[in-house]
């Protein structure tokens, strides 16, 4: 026998045609995984799942099983939000760590710059090779105690055993006895010029070492060509004798006062 309805469109459509339309969407839900866990709850079996008509098997769906629907897809919605909210969180502090990695970073260059500015002054500074001291006899003072009529560098106030400096950093070139100079030491300064510490009662430094400003280099005395415990200083464009210029000159020029 063939069912059919009446066509048009004020006649109601007939429950078979409702009840069809409704396991289509419902079918249609099932593709999708929305219901797939819920098929098999104690609601769902309690309802009638089909409807014997003789005609199309149909899936009969309640309240509860709505509602059932609903709360899965909010806990899934929940879930989502909650993993980007996470996901937020773990790229912020991400960012904040590279953010304080970097300060960190920039601090601890600064420091270090810092520190080297600081070496290069020390090493770039001068100091008198007497502390505490001052020029008893000037350079080219004339007279007959200097082989070359004239003083070639200047003398210091000093009693014996009194701690000779390294005006600044260089590098020892000569020590020992140095004929009227008595104990000497020659050093090349980091500048390219020279100083010579004569008369010293004592040498404690090595040819090839290296000195730095303020460093003990011996002790003053009275060796060589004197009349009493001084310290003889000179400054020149060479090692030898002969080559020497104005040492307060040089020692104001590199901010010692003198």
């Amino acid at each position: 026998m063939a069912f059919t309805r009446a066509t048009g469109k004020h006649r109601r459509p007939s429950r078979m045609h409702r009840t069809t339309a409704r396991a289509a969407g419902v079918a249609a839900l099932a593709t999708t995984g929305v219901i797939a866990t819920v098929a098999a709850t104690p609601a769902l079996a309690a309802e009638p799942s089909v409807e014997d008509t003789g005609l199309t098997p149909v899936v009969s769906m309640g309240d509860s099983v709505a509602e059932q629907i609903d709360a899965q897809a909010a806990a899934q919605e929940q879930a989502a939000l909650q993993k980007a909210a996470e996901q937020a969180a773990r790229k912020k502090a991400a960012e904040q760590a590279k953010k304080a990695a970097e300060l960190a970073k920039k601090e601890r260059e600064a420091k270090e710059r810092a520190a080297r500015e600081a070496e290069r002054k020390r090493l770039n500074a001068f100091v008198a090779p007497i502390a505490h001291s001052y020029v008893s006899t000037g350079y080219k003072t004339g007279g007959s105690l200097w082989s070359s009529g004239s003083h070639t560098g200047i003398d210091f106030h000093a009693a014996s055993g009194t701690v000779v400096h390294a005006v600044g950093t260089g590098t020892v070139v000569s020590t020992g006895w140095g004929g009227s100079y008595g104990n000497q030491i020659v050093i090349r300064m980091a500048d390219g010029m020279y100083t010579q510490y004569g008369h010293l009662s004592s040498i404690g430094v090595s040819v090839g070492q290296k000195v730095t400003p303020g460093q003990q280099i011996g002790l003053s005395g009275a060796t060589g060509n004197v009349t009493g415990p001084h310290l003889h200083f000179e400054a020149r464009t060479t090692s030898e004798y002969g080559s020497d210029i104005d040492p307060v000159a040089y020692l104001r020029n590199h901010g010692v006062n003198v």
